[in-house]
């Protein structure tokens, strides 16, 4: 009992103590999470810096460390694979991104920062929309859906999908 009523304590003290999710320029945020997709997930890490009021560049990077083997035919010429892992670059994927920060646009909570983007990356040229939450000055949680607009790459190669994908991020965010 004492261990729900110290956590319903923390919570509310968070609540009511909450700050500014975007500030504008100087801001800058880190984001750690978890990455979602078809045939893996894995770690994404991305870091955010304030150029105006409603704008912000950052870049962002992802390893999927749990990827399903692939086992059959593939490409034009059908080759077989049996147990066919990734290699490191097919598994990791780096970014450099443009966000539109709405939270004071759309006039919502502060405590929320609500952004829509485009990245520029390894493997494709997306979009991304995410939402943070903060509940302290320096801590809140963020998620993030991801999607390619234009993909560049091998085809043919057997894991071209993996970082070539709608993807779902969630996981903390730090305001520094």
């Amino acid at each position: 009992m004492k261990k729900i009523i110290t956590l319903v304590f923390l919570a509310s003290f968070g609540l009511t103590n909450a700050q500014q999710a975007f500030k504008g320029k100087g801001d800058t945020k880190i984001n750690i999470g978890a990455n979602i997709q078809n045939g893996g997930s894995g770690i994404q890490a991305s870091a955010d810096f304030g150029l105006g009021e409603n704008f912000s560049y950052g870049f962002v990077s992802s390893y999927l460390l749990g990827v399903d083997e692939f086992n059959g035919l593939y490409g034009n010429v059908p080759t077989l694979y049996y147990g066919e892992k990734p290699k490191f670059e097919d598994r990791f994927d780096a970014k450099f991104r443009i966000n539109a920060n709405l939270g004071s646009v759309i006039n919502i909570d502060e405590k929320l920062d609500i952004y829509p983007g485009l990245s520029l990356g390894l493997k494709n040229f997306g979009g991304h929309v995410g939402g943070r939450y903060f509940f302290t000055e320096g801590f809140g949680v963020f998620t993030e859906l991801g999607f390619p607009i234009a993909k560049y790459g091998n085809e043919d190669k057997v894991f071209y999908n993996l970082n070539n994908q709608f993807t779902f991020s969630l996981g903390a965010s730090f305001n520094l």
